[in-house]
């Protein structure tokens, strides 16, 4: 692609998010989404194959319904209310609409079906766009409209969402998946903490974007695509073995990793609040999402290829792929607990 291209296409991917997080205007909301949806799908759709062009029209149609939704909301709250935001009286259907859009956005259960199929027909590093920075936008409207939201609907959103990502993900053997899956998981969490402490719900984002980006960041260091090609990463990148793990189960929530601190903090905010039934049924999910991350361990470093393998001198050959804050991130995604008093 031309580089003249690129640079528009990430420059409207960076300010399409910054537009929407600083606006109180609704109407403007649904423009800095636009042009996030606008600028990423070239990106999808750059690749020469129909598998990433069917992403991306999935992907196309999947949003754009979802930002006709939300345009459909904001205009009944104006003929409403006369306003542009929302407002203590505006009608619970127009804010149905709201959540139902921004569920579909988020890739939220039962809204998540397009989510693993458009990240798995899309490269890695597409895809890790797909799974972070684009759910800053819709996180954010979320955010400010959160006491507005019905309570229930987000319970019950974030309850399906953390079974469905867990239980999905179990069966799951290409890498992208797997990930699109752990994604479906973690908005989940966030979504249950929304009504109670929305601050911690964004604090559990943006330590969720720093561990899919340090576990992304590996993968693509040789286009580890499934858990067979995973296998080779002994003899590729040896010093990596434990470094991947690590950031896998931090991912997963095992303590004392970064991942633990706002698993922790999550149950604690809902036993405090007397909800205990969905305390209890998130950390029993937790432990679904921690066995598929330990599978890829296993297959990463405690198996050895099936076959003869003529490729024991991968480490020794100079890396093309490199990422100079690969190591700050691996290091904040594991190391960051003792943090935590000043976090919370």
């Amino acid at each position: 692609m031309n580089p003249i291209t690129l640079l528009i296409i990430y420059f409207t991917i960076l300010s399409g998010p910054m537009v929407t997080m600083l606006s109180t205007n609704f109407f403007l909301m649904w423009i800095g989404l636009e042009m996030n949806l606008l600028a990423i799908i070239p990106l999808m759709a750059n690749t020469n194959n129909p598998r990433a062009t069917e992403a991306a029209t999935k992907y196309f149609l999947t949003q754009a319904t979802a930002s006709l939704i939300l345009l459909l909301s904001i205009a009944l709250n104006y003929k409403q209310t006369g306003m542009w935001t929302p407002q203590p009286q505006t009608n619970e259907t127009i804010m149905t609409l709201t959540l139902i859009s921004l569920a579909i956005k988020l890739g939220l259960a039962p809204f998540h079906s397009w989510l693993p199929e458009v990240t798995q027909g899309i490269t890695l590093n597409t895809g890790l766009l797909l799974l972070t920075w684009q759910k800053l936008a819709p996180m954010s409207i979320m955010f400010q409209i959160h006491e507005l939201l019905d309570f229930h609907t987000l319970i019950l959103l974030a309850t399906i969402s953390v079974l469905i990502g867990a239980w999905n993900g179990l069966n799951q053997t290409q890498t992208r998946k797997i990930m699109a899956y752990s994604s479906i998981t973690h908005m989940g969490w966030m979504i249950s903490i929304m009504p109670y402490n929305p601050p911690l719900s964004m604090m559990y984002l943006f330590i969720y974007i720093l561990l899919t980006s340090t576990t992304f960041m590996i993968l693509h260091s040789h286009t580890f695509s499934s858990i067979k090609s995973i296998s080779l990463l002994w003899n590729k990148l040896p010093a990596m073995l434990p470094l991947l793990a690590l950031t896998l189960l931090s991912t997963g929530g095992l303590p004392p990793l970064t991942g633990f601190l706002p698993k922790w903090l999550i149950i604690t905010e809902l036993s405090k609040n007397n909800n205990l039934i969905l305390a209890t049924l998130m950390a029993i999910t937790a432990l679904m999402n921690l066995f598929f991350y330990t599978r890829l361990i296993y297959s990463t470093s405690l198996t050895i290829f099936p076959t003869n393998n003529n490729s024991k001198m991968f480490s020794y050959q100079t890396h093309t792929k490199t990422y100079p804050t690969l190591s700050p991130l691996i290091i904040l995604s594991t190391l960051a607990l003792p943090l935590s008093p000043l976090m919370v």
